[in-house]
């Protein structure tokens, strides 16, 4: 199953933040893992696909409000895995140092 298949069921069955699947159920639906749902909105979303997700799992946005609280949501896991990122060279460099 490709993206398109992916979008096709979210533009048509999931629009609007008030009808989001969870990534378990949409895998059940597609038959797809959840690596592979990840790795699919992924790309739909670079390609300007307005594919959103919140708690409540992912959907179709239906305006601008719904893609920005997605917007931010990854802003806020990017800043997160740069900190595990930063604390694992920290860790890297103790490595380095004489015992």
């Amino acid at each position: 199953m490709n993206k398109q298949n992916v979008y096709a069921y979210l533009e048509g069955n999931c629009r609007g933040r008030r009808r989001s699947i969870t990534s378990q159920r949409l895998e059940q639906k597609l038959n797809l893992s959840g690596n592979e749902i990840r790795k699919q909105v992924n790309a739909l979303r670079r390609e300007g696909l307005p594919i959103a997700s919140s708690g409540d799992g992912y959907f179709y946005a239906e305006n601008a409000a719904e893609v920005y609280a997605t917007i931010r949501s990854l802003k806020k896991m990017r800043r997160g895995l740069d900190a595990a990122i930063e604390g694992l060279e920290i860790a890297l460099a103790r490595f380095g140092e004489s015992s």
